[in-house]
């Protein structure tokens, strides 16, 4: 597989650092909210196959990687979904297939139903936003939330956040780990830490599930959720299906909150032959 190329695009307010590959029509990818998160890495084992049909748009959302700092407390979702809206538009991107893990998956649900013209297919995995206000929060979204507070980062407190995203935590290599235990230390994360408690929020702001808006969001959807998910329940997935009127679910058993990553032959499997079929 070629590399991606990376550049960095002035949006708005921020700087967005863009990973882009292949050709053909527009697929957003956005990746989740754990600490040192970036968009290439949270895709490493899929960019091949999805490249071969599509042009893969892989953005480090604000606050992770190279993109500028700073999200806002009281509407994350929104604030990620606005500067999503305007990477696309600095791109000459008119519409585009979505696919988003975790909080990535809240951006792109967000992005939909606040401009559902400009968003083509939508697969989420295990999607943050879902149920959050109608049950206490996992003990994997609580570490993840609590990873700058405290005595601050540290490798400890990674691996033990990192060990809940997928089913086999022996799988995840020590390169990854470090990988992204530096990535999350650099100063200005750890000065503006990306995703944190809300702060004076609105409550369909942070529970899609409060938001009317999602019955009458017609674009195809797909989602996907690992059965042993331990930061966003799989419970959600069918949460999700109820009140979308065109949506799929597929539960991956012994799988965790990575099912990009831990089955990632079927993922794209599913995805691509998701992707290929008719457009709205």
């Amino acid at each position: 597989m070629t590399a991606p190329v990376i550049r960095d695009i002035k949006v708005g307010r921020r700087v967005i650092r863009l990973a882009e590959i292949g050709q053909g029509p527009a697929l957003l990818m956005l990746h989740g909210g754990g600490p040192g998160a970036t968009g290439p890495s949270n895709y490493s084992r899929n960019l091949a196959a999805l490249s071969q049909s599509y042009r893969l748009l892989i953005p480090d959302m604000p606050g992770y990687g190279g993109s500028t700092k700073g999200v806002s407390r009281s509407d994350p979702f929104g604030d990620l979904a606005g500067a999503m809206l305007e990477l696309l538009d600095g791109l000459g991107v008119k519409r585009a297939h979505a696919i988003g893990n975790s909080l990535g998956g809240a951006c792109a649900l967000r992005l939909a139903l606040d401009h559902p013209d400009r968003v083509d297919r939508l697969v989420l995995m295990g999607p943050g936003g879902v149920d959050t206000t109608r049950s206490l929060p996992t003990k994997g979204l609580q570490k993840l939330l609590n990873y700058y507070k405290g005595d601050g980062p540290s490798l400890e407190k990674l691996r033990a956040f990192i060990d809940d995203l997928v089913y086999e935590p022996s799988d995840i290599p020590d390169t990854l780990l470090r990988e992204r235990y530096e990535a999350s230390i650099d100063p200005e994360t750890v000065a503006s830490p990306p995703l944190m408690r809300p702060k004076g929020f609105k409550l369909r702001d942070v529970d899609f599930t409060r938001d009317p808006r999602l019955a009458g969001l017609n674009n195809p959807v797909l989602v996907l959720w690992g059965q042993d998910d331990r930061v966003n329940r799989p419970s959600g997935g069918t949460s999700l299906i109820r009140r979308l009127p065109n949506a799929d679910l597929h539960l991956f058993s012994r799988t965790g909150h990575w099912v990009q990553w831990e089955r990632a032959d079927t993922f794209n499997a599913i995805t691509l032959a998701f992707l290929a079929q008719r457009s709205l």
